[in-house]
């Protein structure tokens, strides 16, 4: 057999190799229009946050390697521009001498992938605008990422590859938005589950503009930011994961049945022009629950439709029976799993769907790093057979979405998935896996044990005219609300001669709140038991939802988890209110007008219409309600600003006015600048102690009080002095312009007080004879400050440093020293007194600490902090 298969990525490479393994005998020539074959496709967003160091880890098989491997000819750098199916020959123009080729075969197969959709706006050419489909891209983009030091992103799609690019963006230091033209992010997801997602990426510090349309790129040398059909968003680099398309443009007069550019096969692989076959990203194959066509490109889907379609051709009786449209996601702190049907696909297919939202341990509580899955499960009701599962978790959502690709795959039902015989230890799992758990709570449902209200229906507002009911395991927790304490239920009923709860009447209908839904639950049997008729638990509880409750006075009363969970966003709680103040960060108070006017509609949009500033040159926006906070992180979000400044973190920076001051030995604004990059943002992840402020003083006259931060910069100009020149004048005006009075003449010879002088630089160049006329520029460093309930000066460190990175290297040192020495709750002024200065101040001179930069990072310290403000 001569076979002839069109592109080298997965698809292409995996039938090739196997047809040579079936059928030795055969010949097979692989055309592809890239230099590199088999490479990491999906790796590429873990190369930009150098997780993958090297290029050579991006590329799988050379081509030369390839074909020693395999057999198979490999023939790189051919571009196919016609097939010609009754002559049975490719037309291939050769990239590299630009002459015609032509290559025939007996049978074809089309692996030609797809490539990244670039819509046709203006300045999606400039540098600075990438892609994220080849190593190239990947490559091409972390060198622009170092070499122009890239301090904001955009991110324009909110799929997989998207969001796995802004995730190490993010660990990079950037400061990332991810915008996409469609209600949700993360596709192949219900809504409920991306809210949460999106929810979670804020906190993280990704900020996600959802219905907003891309409509160019501006900059003129280089892209400079994102206009949206919403606004302007600033960006020094911009990733398009808007889609792909597949690559069959050469197929147009071929006869070969497409839909949307997507090549249709049979269960064989085959097309319906013989001898010609399909697979990989450009091909639609079908979903085997539905028997509906779907195009899934996934590398693993175009790896086993290239093994499959392989033993095809050697004659075998074999097929490949769809796709479920499994998936999984990275995010920071997050990942993702689906396969099946959505709720709305399965809907929209004609089965009796029943949904529900399982909040579960995803190992023994009690283990360390033990954490959650939230789990949605499709069913239909007249088979009882799963259609499909989402999940949420930071560990192992795979396991979870394999557990039920297998179960769906080979028709279970419900009842038999009660009782699989899955992995148990305290490591891995629950004892009564988490798989299997939300499988008996869907059943509970289904059969009529658990009345419920999904995530989706109570934020459609199906629970609108019920009233709350707290059951926390802890006690009172959402404001405003009548709580139950479980394990008081039968002693109240029983003591009640109407066999109630106190205050709770039977026909009543009652929203039943937990902290995940097991006690509510559990709350609604004994209800049941005493003749209550119309409860609902609400799934996922106040884990998983937004709670909002209405009080007495018709307002909106907030929860304490709700309240902790945006003042992480930089919104803080009026107390007595249900109104926040959002602190808007502006690097050091300096905004452009364009920005000013954006805060000031903000203010007018959502807030009381007033903004104030912070001691930490922040600007606050007063008064805006809880139901407009996400409205208002939007709108600053589309106008290139972020909230935040909040927590045990490294805070804002704030410095004076620097040169533009007549006393002022640096740019304090410069320096602040660089200092909110790189450690405000690049350290967003980093919890610490408690807050960390970094000050920068222009001078030794202190206006932004360097030496009560944390971490204080004062700029310093030494002077120098010639005792040679010195005419020891009898009126000096050294001496007399010394504010620190550290300049005398004394038996007719200047002499300049080092231990007086705070180099202040005022008297360089004052006297008519040159003698102090220079001074060298240089920077003086406080740690250990602090001002508030306790307040505490700072101390010197001996060095005066005279490099800017010198003293940044040394910031970064501090930072590290106290994230790893410090204790949870303390100050670092704290950690200095308690370590000793000497002993800090020589790990700040050193560059040990350093060397251990991404162990201490890495670290699970300080999960909670000590910051309340």
């Amino acid at each position: 057999m001569n076979l002839l298969v069109i592109g080298g990525v997965a698809a292409g490479t995996k039938v090739a190799a196997k047809a040579k393994r079936v059928m030795p005998d055969a010949k097979v020539t692989i055309v592809t229009k890239g230099k590199d074959i088999s490479y990491a496709g999906c790796g590429l967003p873990y190369y930009v946050g150098e997780l993958i160091e090297g290029k050579d880890q991006l590329i799988v098989n050379t081509p030369a390697k390839f074909s020693a491997l395999t057999g198979a000819l490999v023939q790189t750098e051919r571009e196919v521009t016609r097939l010609d199916v009754k002559e049975k020959k490719a037309v291939v123009r050769n990239l590299r001498t630009g002459g015609e080729e032509i290559y025939t075969y007996d049978a074809c197969v089309i692996a030609s992938g797809a490539s990244s959709i670039v819509p046709p706006f203006t300045g999606v050419n400039l540098p600075g605008v990438f892609t994220m489909r080849t190593p190239d891209d990947a490559i091409e983009s972390r060198e622009y990422l170092k070499a122009n030091q890239v301090k904001k992103a955009v991110v324009v799609g909110g799929g997989f590859i998207g969001l796995e690019v802004a995730e190490n963006l993010l660990a990079q230091g950037v400061s990332v938005t991810v915008m996409d033209m469609a209600p949700q992010i993360m596709p192949g997801f219900d809504p409920e589950m991306a809210d949460y997602a999106v929810r979670h990426l804020a906190k993280k510090g990704i900020r996600v503009l959802t219905s907003t349309k891309l409509e160019g790129i501006t900059g003129t040398l280089k892209a400079e930011g994102v206009q949206t059909d919403k606004g302007h968003l600033p960006a020094d680099m911009v990733i398009l994961s808007i889609g792909i398309r597949p690559n069959t443009g050469f197929l147009q007069d071929t006869g070969i049945e497409m839909f949307k550019g997507t090549i249709l096969v049979d269960e064989k692989l085959r097309t319906n022009v013989p001898d010609v076959y399909a697979a990989g990203d450009c091909a639609m194959v079908t979903n085997r629950l539905t028997g509906a066509r779907q195009w899934s490109p996934m590398g693993s889907s175009a790896n086993m439709e290239g093994r499959t379609l392989a033993l095809a051709l050697n004659g075998e009786e074999v097929s490949y029976p769809g796709v479920l449209g499994t998936g999984v996601v990275k995010l920071p702190g997050l990942n993702g799993g689906r396969t099946g049907l959505t709720e709305e696909a399965a809907k929209a297919a004609g089965y009796d769907v029943e949904t529900v939202l399982s909040v579960t341990d995803d190992k023994a509580h009690y283990y360390p790093d033990s954490s959650f899955f939230a789990v949605k499960l499709i069913a239909d009701r007249k088979s009882r057979r799963l259609l499909g599962l989402q999940v949420l978790g930071p560990g192992a959502v795979d396991k979870m979405t394999d557990i039920a690709v297998m179960a769906i795959t080979f028709g279970g039902t419900l009842e038999q998935m009660t009782s699989l015989d899955l992995a148990y230890a305290p490591p891995f799992s629950t004892a009564i896996h988490p798989f299997t758990a939300a499988v008996q709570i869907l059943l509970n449902k289904m059969n009529g044990v658990m009345d419920s209200f999904t995530p989706a229906e109570y934020m459609a507002g199906a629970a609108d005219d019920y009233r709350i009911i707290d059951v926390n395991p802890a006690g009172p927790t959402i404001p405003g609300v009548t709580y139950v304490d479980l394990t008081a239920v039968d002693a109240q009923v029983l003591a009640n001669p109407r066999g109630e709860i106190p205050g709770l009447g039977k026909d009543e209908k009652l929203l039943l709140v937990c902290a995940k839904g097991k006690r509510a639950y559990l709350l609604q049997n004994r209800m049941k038991h005493y003749g209550y008729t119309n409860t609902r638990v609400l799934e996922g509880s106040s884990f998983f939802n937004v709670i909002r409750t209405g009080n007495a006075a018709g307002q909106v009363t907030v929860s304490p988890e709700e309240i902790t969970r945006v003042k992480a966003l930089g919104c803080l709680h009026n107390k007595g209110t249900d109104n926040f103040n959002v602190r808007v960060i502006t690097r050091n108070g300096k905004v452009t007008a364009e920005e000013n006017r954006r805060i000031a509609d903000a203010a007018a949009r959502y807030g009381s219409g007033d903004v104030v500033m912070t001691t930490r040159l922040t600007m606050e926006i007063v008064g805006v309600p809880y139901d407009k906070l996400d409205e208002l992180r939007d709108f600053l979000a589309e106008g290139g600003l972020e909230t935040g400044g909040t927590g045990s973190k490294v805070r804002p920076v704030v410095s004076c006015k620097g040169t533009t001051c007549q006393y002022g030995q640096l740019d304090s604004y410069a320096l602040s600048e660089k200092i909110h990059e790189r450690f405000y943002h690049g350290y967003h992840e980093v919890k610490l102690p408690h807050k960390f402020k970094i000050a920068v003083g222009g001078c030794p006259n202190n206006c932004v009080k360097p030496d009560l931060n944390d971490f204080g910069i004062v700029g310093q100009r030494i002077p120098s002095y010639n005792v040679d020149i010195c005419r020891g004048c009898g009126k000096c005006q050294v001496e007399d312009i010394c504010p620190m009075e550290a300049a005398r003449v004394v038996d007719g010879k200047l002499i300049i007080d080092k231990e007086k002088c705070n180099n202040c630089g005022r008297c360089v160049g004052k006297c008519p004879f040159k003698a102090v006329d220079d001074g060298i520029y240089g920077y003086k460093v406080y740690i250990g400050g602090r001002w508030g309930k306790k307040t505490a000066h700072g101390k010197a460190l001996s060095k005066v440093f005279t490099g800017e990175e010198e003293v940044l290297a040394v910031l970064e040192k501090a930072i590290l020293l106290f994230r790893e020495q410090g204790k949870t709750g303390e100050r670092f002024a704290d950690t200095v007194n308690r370590i000793g200065f000497a002993e800090v101040e020589a790990q700040l001179l050193g560059d040990e600490i350093l060397s251990r930069k991404d162990e201490i990072i890495g670290a699970q310290l300080h999960l909670k902090g000590g910051a309340t403000c």
